[in-house]
């Protein structure tokens, strides 16, 4: 495994935190070396933290020759040593030191140089042949080649080890994605199968409000039919009324001039009853003849009977008949009128501040809300027999009702009811006592 390193210049290091110890002057290649050093508080170890061997120049701590991983020491633990195999070592004369290097790539420590170098002659005394040269010279170009070898493979393993941390570290975003894709996926799933579910409710509601509309549409054109009917009876009866109104309005105008000539009679035969009376009545009471009396007065009654001319007798009765027609005519004129309404309501059942406008129009709208208001009007009624008498024909004909009800007496004008003659003949009898 590559430890790590970093771009850190030498004059930017803290190489008091770590000391080396028993750095010798040199180590005999092919021999294993032991790294002594110890830690100063200055210094926190951690299981990243490696000692490697630099060649003294070195710039950075990625040109390091061999590295061990340097052990985290237990509690109070100050001094450390590490063992580099002879097999992983420089081979030639150069000058090497130890360095301490933590693991964000900071170097807190570095040894006294030292070189790999053989012993002096005067030290060892050799003692070979020529065979045994050969052979430990072959058996060094061996380890020289194998050594290169090795290096290279480490070098592969290395790209290689990078290559797969790095596809390892792809493969682990694309796991992510792929689960967060599968998590969407399913979502759209579910939310598809709803929207599926409602789409089939949808179907179903659009095709019951096609029937329906369909139903109405029915519906619409027979009440259309049925208020085109409605309007041209309500036309035609509204022009048959219009016939009645100018008929009673000139009924009403002969009533009245014939109210008139009846008045006139009328002055002109109390005249007539009071000078009878005078002449008639009062001589017969002065000779004391009862029976001329009796007789004076049933012919005063007699007269009082054929005063009212029957001429007005009959437009009386015409113009009642006319009122009754025009009274029917009026409510079937009103059940038309309920019906269209009715009508318009199914046509338009939303409700409304003042009535829309008809499918075909009606050009007797306001001739029918007149209609309606006259029969809404305040009404007459007769004291003596409780007839009714609208409004708009004026107060003659409902005088001249109550009028025929009444008699008046030819002597003090004192009005008594038709329908008791008896109490009328005693009044009169008493004026003729006087």
């Amino acid at each position: 495994e590559e430890p790590p390193g970093s771009c850190v210049l030498l004059d930017r290091c803290q190489f008091s935190q770590v000391v080396f110890t028993d750095v010798e002057k040199f180590y005999v290649p092919g021999t294993d070396v032991t790294c002594h050093y110890s830690l100063t508080p200055g210094i926190t170890p951690r299981g990243k933290d490696w000692v490697g061997i630099f060649q003294v120049g070195w710039k950075t701590t990625r040109e390091y020759f061999t590295f061990l991983w340097a052990p985290v020491p237990a509690a109070g633990a100050v001094r450390q040593q590490l063992l580099f195999k002879a097999y992983y070592l420089p081979r030639d004369e150069e000058h090497y030191q130890f360095c301490y290097v933590d693991e964000d790539g900071a170097v807190r420590g570095a040894s006294v140089p030292f070189q790999f170098r053989p012993e002096a002659d005067d030290d060892i005394v050799l003692v070979t042949t020529q065979a045994e040269v050969e052979e430990v010279e072959l058996k060094n170009q061996t380890l020289r080649r194998e050594n290169e070898e090795l290096r290279e493979q480490n070098l592969g393993l290395q790209q290689q080890l990078k290559k797969t941390k790095e596809l390892q570290e792809t493969l682990e975003s694309l796991r992510s994605s792929s689960e967060r894709l599968e998590l969407e996926l399913n979502s759209l799933r579910t939310e598809n199968r709803g929207l599926r579910e409602q789409g089939g409710c949808r179907e179903q509601e659009l095709q019951r409000l096609k029937e329906q509309i369909q139903g109405i549409s029915s519906d619409k054109e027979s009440l259309e039919g049925r208020l085109r009917t409605a309007l041209e009876r309500l036309d035609q009866l509204q022009a048959k009324v219009s016939g009645y109104e100018k008929e009673v309005e000139n009924l009403s105008r002969a009533d009245q001039e014939k109210t008139k000539q009846l008045e006139n009679l009328k002055g002109e035969n109390q005249e007539l009853l009071k000078t009878t009376a005078q002449h008639q009545v009062k001589p017969l009471l002065r000779q004391g003849t009862a029976p001329g009396l009796a007789q004076s007065l049933e012919n005063l009654r007699n007269f009082r009977k054929t005063e009212m001319p029957t001429e007005l007798k009959e437009h009386q009765g015409l113009l009642q008949a006319l009122r009754e027609e025009k009274d029917a005519v009026e409510r079937e004129n009103q059940e038309l009128r309920d019906e269209a309404a009715a009508l318009r309501a199914e046509l338009n059942p939303r409700p409304a501040a003042a009535p829309g406008p008809l499918l075909f129009g009606n050009p007797y709208s306001d001739a029918g809300g007149n209609l309606g208001a006259g029969a809404e009007a305040s009404l007459r009624t007769c004291p003596m027999c409780e007839e009714v008498f609208p409004e708009d024909l004026g107060p003659g004909p409902f005088e001249e009702h109550v009028q025929s009800h009444l008699v008046e007496c030819p002597i003090c004008s004192e009005s008594f009811d038709r329908g008791q003659p008896q109490v009328f003949e005693d009044h009169v009898f008493c004026h003729v006592l006087e």
